[in-house]
């Protein structure tokens, strides 16, 4: 385990050796000065644009989802790409925003016996697919572990995790992801952060179609955490959903309809006109940027941290993605 997180240790490096540097290094500094060749293009097939209808004043209102990529939640993923080809989101609302807990769109398919059709095709996707299997190997000389080598490829932060009780959280492929120990083998999951873009669902076994999707609006509630399908992030736009007015209604639903706030269009980004199709890029985690960044969001000494803090949440360490022009 000490070698599959060789990236996390830089995160303990000790308060005296971070604050006698010289140089007042910051997050902001780190993303600034990350070459490009840290940095990974996002594919338009693997984004959903969300068009709400304008705001009160008239501006435009844009949500942009990056869709996890394999191996997680790809039943889900699938059945998602499938509703936005088939534009199935187009005319149904955010319906549901709850304080300090997710904001939620879609129309209601498991609350009432009017809602939109389904398209045709949907997988039913089962809870064990919540996580996926993660398969190391360990490389020994003379009874030593020299190296362990995971895939999907995984680096972490060693910190006590009380979502995690045999295993670390990380990342992978440029998201925040958690990984335990199992007498089935290893599992790793992708973890809920502020931002985060989930599956509604109702009880047990059901584990939802995709239809029904909720962004996290408020403190990262990890006890969602293999409870729950993890589908994607909000990369752009998250405020046209953090600061909607509060439902009022039963678990949060607005229970007054002209709260509501129509949904335009949901499409893939590959799916939109080429002069129009988003274009990001992250930094990815497996990187030498990406590292300093850990280390600097657990050791913070500029001047305005005067307490560096030795550690960080897996949260609190967003990965940074910015728009880019068209290549």
């Amino acid at each position: 385990m000490k070698a599959l997180s060789a990236l996390g240790l830089v995160l303990f490096a000790t308060t005296a050796s971070a604050q006698e540097s010289p140089q007042q290094v910051t997050p902001g500094s780190v993303v600034s000065a990350a070459p490009a060749t840290d940095w990974r293009s996002i594919d338009p097939a693997d984004l959903l644009v969300m068009t709400l209808s304008p705001d009160s004043s008239g501006k435009p209102r844009v949500v942009v989802i990056q869709l996890l990529p394999p191996p997680f939640s790809q039943g889900w993923v699938g059945n998602i790409r499938t509703l936005a080809g088939q534009h199935w989101w187009d005319g149904t609302t955010v319906y549901r925003v709850v304080d300090n807990w997710v904001a939620q769109w879609g129309d209601g398919e498991d609350e009432k016996a009017d809602a939109k059709p389904l398209p045709e095709g949907l997988k039913v996707v089962p809870e064990s697919e919540y996580t996926a299997p993660m398969k190391c190997e360990v490389y020994r000389y003379e009874g030593k572990v020299l190296d362990e080598r995971c895939e999907p490829a995984f680096n972490g932060i060693e910190a006590i995790d009380p979502y995690v009780m045999r295993g670390q959280t990380g990342f992978s492929s440029g998201w925040p992801v958690a990984f335990e120990l199992t007498p089935e083998g290893n599992r790793t999951w992708p973890v809920h952060c502020y931002g985060t873009v989930g599956v509604a669902r109702d009880l047990s076994p059901d584990t939802g179609t995709g239809a029904e999707l909720y962004a996290v609006i408020g403190h990262a509630p990890r006890a969602l955490d293999r409870n729950i399908a993890v589908v994607g992030r909000v990369i752009e736009g998250i405020e046209h959903l953090s600061t909607l007015p509060r439902g009022r209604g039963e678990a949060g639903v607005y229970d007054d309809p002209a709260l509501k706030v129509p949904i335009r269009s949901v499409r893939l980004g590959n799916d939109m006109p080429e002069a129009e199709r988003p274009h990001f890029e992250y930094l990815a985690s497996d990187s030498a940027s990406f590292a300093q960044l850990m280390n600097v969001r657990a050791n913070r000494s500029d001047e305005f941290y005067k307490v560096p803090a030795g550690g960080v949440d897996v949260c609190n360490v967003s990965v940074p993605v910015r728009r880019v022009a068209a290549r």
